[in-house]
């Protein structure tokens, strides 16, 4: 896409074989280093103005290229949907102030739609004090990004936010059934990077975040906390990071064109008042590349505010409205039931921290 774009980046990472082959199918220049090495990204970095971080699971990665744009006062975006990486960018602020650079985690599916819906809400209710956001995959699926970063969470608590706090929470603690063309998608509470960033952009305290799933692996949930302690264990993720690497990359062009994704959001206030959206959207693969882009030329076109941002902070609640082909409706939206049926969405998302990293 950024050869669609007209974008002509240079390439980076740490396996020359699969960068170098990349870069030459698009033509595109490529710098090979390991974020291990400081003095090697430091380098890697000379005569860059923005670095577009893909490399998950950013709670692995993110530090060091974060710590390196500062040095280098190069402007640093990533797609993480991690709360721990959001909060970790935010403790970032003041040096990314003084360094003179944008700091933004989140500039993908993950988070630029529900950061977006959840201004959007806060603008139409401005005493807001509660927050929900939820997503779905209609026909789409996973990266090996997204997959691995959910095996990094194997066994671990959700979370919330709550009277502005993030607390550790029961994963699918709540749930909520909501409408979507001929079907109705079951949703339940997971611990989605909006935990973090919609505070910031909103400044609502209390927020929950959903994800698909079904109702009978939600019951399931019940007694996972007898086996979060194996779970946990590298003997189980390593398990999960063999079978991801054995399958395809993600979805395919073909799978991707022919799903979409879709963004629920509601705001209340303490007299009971609401407000609520609903975005339709690309699938969240695609999505995630035409965001990051977008928002990467607008950097390069000079508009970067200085230090921590969610995008919707930086660009608006209507950033999203500039990718083609997005539809946002007041209200969660109307369920046409045929023959008086419902239908599951088609693609439950696992049971495990979600995020879209590609």
């Amino acid at each position: 896409m950024s050869a669609a774009s007209g974008l002509k980046p240079i390439l980076a990472g740490r396996n020359e074989e699969k960068i170098r082959a990349l870069a030459e199918q698009y033509g595109f220049e490529y710098r090979i280093f390991d974020l291990n090495d400081p003095a090697a990204v430091d380098k890697g970095l000379e005569g860059i103005l923005v670095a577009l971080h893909t490399a998950g699971p950013f709670i692995h990665t993110a530090r060091p290229m974060m710590e390196a744009c500062l040095r280098k006062r190069v402007h640093y975006l990533d797609i993480t949907g991690e709360i721990d990486v959001f909060e970790m960018a935010h403790s970032f602020d003041t040096a990314a102030r003084e360094a003179g650079i944008l700091l933004m985690s989140g500039a993908g599916f993950d988070v630029v739609p529900t950061d977006c819906a959840a201004l959007y809400l806060k603008n139409k209710l401005p005493d807001a004090t509660h927050l929900r956001l939820a997503f779905a995959s209609i026909g789409g699926g996973l990266s090996h990004g997204t997959a691995l970063t959910m095996a990094e969470g194997l066994g671990q608590p959700g979370a919330e936010r709550r009277n502005g706090r993030i607390v550790a929470v029961r994963l699918g603690k709540h749930t909520w059934t909501l409408p979507a063309d001929d079907r109705t998608v079951f949703t339940m509470s997971i611990p989605w990077g909006d935990v973090s960033t919609a505070w910031y952009s909103t400044g609502i305290p209390n927020i929950i975040t959903f994800t698909q799933t079904n109702p009978r692996s939600h019951r399931m949930l019940n007694f996972q906390f007898l086996f979060n302690w194996l779970l946990r264990t590298e003997f189980m993720k390593n398990r999960l990071r063999n079978r991801i690497h054995s399958r395809p990359a993600g979805p395919s062009a073909k799978r991707r064109a022919k799903a979409k994704s879709i963004v629920w959001g509601e705001a209340s206030n303490a007299a009971g008042a609401k407000a609520s959206v609903r975005l339709t959207l690309p699938e969240g693969y695609t999505l995630t590349a035409l965001t990051s882009l977008l928002i990467v030329q607008k950097v390069l076109a000079g508009n970067a505010p200085k230090g921590f941002q969610t995008p919707a902070m930086a660009y608006g609640a209507d950033l999203i409205m500039e990718v083609d082909g997005v539809i946002r409706e007041e209200g969660l939206g109307v369920l046409c039931v045929k023959m008086g049926l419902k239908f599951e969405a088609s693609s439950p998302m696992p049971l495990i921290s979600i995020n879209f990293a590609a």
